[in-house]
């Protein structure tokens, strides 16, 4: 098997390369962050899609991992090159449409060439956690509430391809992620301190988070990492509640510490 990591930002690409090893090609779209420092990173433009395609069909790569947060480009049609020029019609409309359907779209022109995608989690299966309470803080009956509230809100956003989280806390729902993501939506709460706050003595709050329901597995599975548990306490939440077989922990044992340092817990719900 030959691999191409189609790189975006965060920890994941990092991980996964550790993994694949010196093998593996390095593809990044432009803007992706601090992986594009990486020796050996191919970096790419949107524009230029069509040829990363083409480029490994020739060079006989069969297998294509996709890890990491990636902004939504832009297409500047002055850019395209010919090799992308056939699927500009469908990527362009793709752009104005949510995550999903945009990932759909971006992984059909891979499929349509020959290239099996693979998830994140198939290549690095302990990314996926074992259902329980990962940590010395257990989620109480108020939380254990809010957890069900949230998992039943992120459902019923599920067709609207939003988000992937919310944050509720004594049922009341304080938080719905969008577009600009966890962290964003986490430093928001932190800085809110407004009159209709629950009262933490009552149930500090948790996150929740969870894959779309008929989202595809295969790219954009939601993860959460040592920087996620460090906002969610600085967001005065009481801990983190993920549904089991879809969403990833990046490092894992640190993850874990910090949890138990700064008092949250980290509970792997059934789905």
């Amino acid at each position: 098997m030959s691999v191409a990591l189609i790189a975006g930002a965060g920890r994941l690409p990092e991980i996964l390369l550790e993994r694949l090893g010196l093998d593996a090609r390095l593809l990044v779209l432009r803007d992706a962050g601090a992986i594009e420092t990486r020796p050996g990173a191919q970096l790419f433009w949107i524009e230029h899609l069509g040829s990363v395609i083409a480029g490994l069909v020739q060079d006989g790569f069969d297998t294509v991992v996709f890890a990491g947060a990636i902004h939504r480009p832009s297409i500047d049609p002055a850019r395209i090159d010919a090799a992308t020029a056939p699927l500009a019609a469908r990527l362009a409309p793709a752009l104005g449409q949510g995550d999903d359907a945009l990932l759909r779209t971006v992984l059909g022109f891979f499929e349509e060439a020959g290239l099996r995608v693979r998830a994140a989690h198939e290549v690095v299966p302990d990314l996926l956690p074992p259902e329980g309470v990962l940590t010395e803080a257990q989620p109480d009956a108020v939380a254990r509430s809010d957890a069900g509230r949230a998992a039943a809100l992120v459902r019923a956003l599920g067709p609207l391809d939003a988000g992937q989280g919310c944050v509720v806390a004594q049922g009341q729902v304080l938080a719905i992620e969008a577009l600009p993501g966890t962290d964003v939506m986490l430093e928001g709460l932190a800085r809110w301190d407004g009159p209709a706050r629950p009262d933490p003595a009552r149930g500090r709050g948790l996150l929740w988070k969870a894959p779309k329901p008929d989202q595809d597995r295969r790219i954009d599975l939601p993860a959460i990492g040592p920087g996620t548990v460090a906002a969610a306490a600085r967001a005065g939440l009481g801990g983190i509640a993920i549904a089991r077989g879809g969403v990833m922990i990046l490092d894992m044992e640190k993850t874990r510490e910090t949890a138990d340092r700064l008092g949250l817990f980290l509970w792997v719900c059934a789905p």
